[in-house]
């Protein structure tokens, strides 16, 4: 085999693949979110009504922890 036929086996995004990273990158961002929700300051967290203690609920939730339509 190749080098070059080797890598592009190596890197062939099977449906699997596809699917294990595209959750990848959602849990990634998700847990970007949470962490920006927690930097929001109290006026700010006022406005989109929540308090301090339910935006730091949600902030410390594990990456995976989302509802299931989010999932899909």
């Amino acid at each position: 085999m190749s080098n070059h036929s080797s890598v592009a086996a190596i890197g062939a995004a099977t449906p699997h693949r596809r699917n294990l990273f595209a959750r990848l990158v959602a849990m990634l961002t998700v847990r970007a979110e949470r962490r920006r929700l927690a930097d929001l300051d109290d006026a700010t967290l006022r406005d989109i009504g929540l308090s301090r203690d339910q935006a730091m609920r949600e902030a410390l939730r594990p990456m995976w922890d989302v509802p299931p339509r989010w999932r899909r």
